[in-house]
Order: structure tokens, then sequence, then C-alpha cells
């Protein structure tokens, strides 16, 4: 079966931000939170270094999000992952858990004042749940995915401390393996458990994992330090 990673390798994101930081200077440490519009309604919880080491262009941010997502066509799900039974009454739901390591460069257009332009690498964990009421199925689809991202983001001071953030933005994730129940489909074609003749296209187009995901937020971020 097609190997995915089995974890979010926060461990390894923060062993680089540690690595970046120049500790003969003063730093500024940003921490805050957005939410809105990310693929569904979600919020993502974030903090940053704003000059990591002397000379180095890039503010570093690490983000961690949850996003409440439309899992897919239950009917269709129920075919491709389980059988062909239609008794019960169907129930959804789903969710994508992501982190995101983003370098923020600033950039002045028209003018304005504190606006960057973001981008870097994203990790995404999508479930979608599907029950059926009266029919005895409950069962999740699974994907993990890699992606990378890239936005706009501007900020307005509301005091020395605080600012009110906007993003907007698109992350793209590369197609995975979904798996659910005992079955699997992959993008290379290989399949597990596979029911009649379905194939990943079938189970991508029933299952909604992230692929472009669209992003418009508006937060808090908290500045400190000098």
């Amino acid at each position: 079966m097609h190997k995915t990673p089995k974890s979010i390798p926060i461990h390894y994101i923060l062993v680089i931000l540690l690595c970046l930081v120049d500790t003969g200077f003063s730093q500024k440490i940003i921490a805050g939170f957005v939410g809105g519009a990310n693929g569904g309604p979600g919020f993502t919880l974030q903090a940053g270094i704003e000059e990591p080491a002397k000379g180095f262009p890039f503010m570093l941010r690490l983000g961690l999000g949850y996003t409440s997502k439309e899992p897919g066509n239950a009917a269709d799900a129920r075919k491709i992952f389980i059988n062909n039974a239609t008794n019960g009454i169907p129930e959804k739901k789903g969710r994508t858990l992501d982190a995101r390591l983003d370098f923020l460069y600033r950039v002045v257009w028209f003018s304005w004042q504190r606006f960057y332009l973001s981008g870097g690498p994203r990790f995404s964990h999508f479930k979608a749940n599907f029950k059926y009421i009266g029919g005895n199925e409950d069962f999740d689809v699974r994907s993990k995915q890699w992606g990378l991202g890239l936005g706009l983001e501007k900020y307005y001071a509301v005091n020395p401390q605080i600012d009110l953030t906007l993003a907007i933005g698109v992350d793209y994730f590369a197609k995975t393996t979904l798996q659910g129940h005992d079955t699997s489909y992959s993008p290379d074609g290989e399949t597990v458990n596979g029911r009649e003749d379905f194939t990943f296209k079938d189970a991508d187009k029933a299952i909604n994992q992230p692929f472009f995901v669209p992003r418009v937020l508006i937060g808090v971020t908290y500045n400190f330090g000098d």
C-alpha cells in the first residue's frame, strides 16, 4: 500500500525555528490567531519570529489549524469503501488538522505599510466520517498530505502590542492515498481490498480531501519584545 507520513512532524519544524534563532540580539516574537474561510470554517493558531537571524530577510512563523470541511458524497463513499447497501439515513462530517511553516517577506505596494508576501510548506491530516443511522455502518476515510501555500497579509496596529491581521491566499495539496475501513486507493493505481472496479479517481471524486484550498482570514496578532 502507498505509504504516507504517520504524524505531523511538528518537532522537526520547532527544531528548525530554534536553530535559526540568534541569541546574540533581541528578537521580536509574534503570536496570535486567525479565523475564517479555509476550504470551510476554521481557525489557525500561529507564532513566529520577526527576525530569526541578523540579516535574514524573512519572518518565520509556525501555524496549527483546524477546519470543518464538507466530507464528500455519502452514498458513493459507501459503495467505494464498504458495499452497495442503501439502507439507513446518512450523516456525514469532515475536518482537517494542518501544520504550516511560513516565510513572510515584507513588500511595499501602493504605499501600504506592513504588507507581507507569505509562503511555505504545509501538512494536512484529513478525516471524513460517514454514518448511516439504521444501516449499521459508521466509518472514516482518511488521508495525509503534503502541500505548499502562498498568500498576502496586511497588519493594522490597534496599539503598540496588538495588530489586526488580514490574510488571503491559497494552499495546494498533492493527491494521496484515501483509506477507509479495510480499503484504500492510491494515486499510483495501487488498491487494497477495492470494491468492484472502483479506482482512485472514483474515490477522489467521492471524498473531498484537500486539493486547492482558498483562504480568507481575519484575526489578532500580539507582539512580544522590542
